[in-house]
């Protein structure tokens, strides 16, 4: 059946139909998680943060326009201090893959994490940060499969946030 799925991988210009899509996959992965907080910030000021040459939010799209999938990066803040990212090179914080359950596990998530390494790697990105949760199935062997290496590992009650790093080579000119 997903042999002859068709989708293409694009960045975002339809922002609503993303962000429709991004806010019903946060509250079916992180339930009762979100309860307490709003919108976040970067899906608030979607243009501010993914439509500049800092940040890129990439959708997989059926034929018919349906988002199948996202991911991106947006400028690594340093707002974990206790992880010591270098502050000396580009560190771009990977974020927001979600794919629909029924394409999981069928290479949408690799196809777009590797289209998105692309555009990192094109915009001079040296780094590649990002975490991750134990209770979302399958995410932190996904992204080491991917070359990424766990940094740190939060202990905290709720979040136990695992948090990984990934250098990419510069692109040669």
């Amino acid at each position: 059946m997903f042999e002859q799925l068709s989708f293409s991988i694009r960045r975002v210009h339809d922002v609503q139909r993303v962000l429709d899509f991004q806010l019903h996959a946060r509250s079916s992965m992180f339930g009762a998680r979100m309860a307490a907080q709003g919108m976040p910030h970067d899906l608030q000021f979607f243009d501010a943060v993914y439509g500049t040459d800092s940040g890129c939010m990439l959708a997989a799209v059926d034929v018919h326009g349906a988002v199948l999938g996202t991911i991106g990066y947006r400028a690594y803040d340093h707002r974990f201090a206790h992880l010591n990212l270098p502050k000396e090179v580009l560190v771009a914080e990977v974020v927001r893959l979600f794919v629909q359950p029924a394409y999981r596990q069928h290479g949408l998530g690799s196809a777009l994490w590797l289209a998105l390494q692309c555009h990192a790697q094109g915009q001079g990105c040296e780094m590649l940060y990002l975490h991750t949760h134990p209770f979302l199935p399958g995410a932190q062997a996904f992204w080491s499969k991917q070359g990424f290496v766990v940094i740190h590992r939060d202990q905290d009650p709720v979040w136990q946030s695992i948090h990984m790093q990934m250098a990419i080579p510069a692109v040669r000119r």
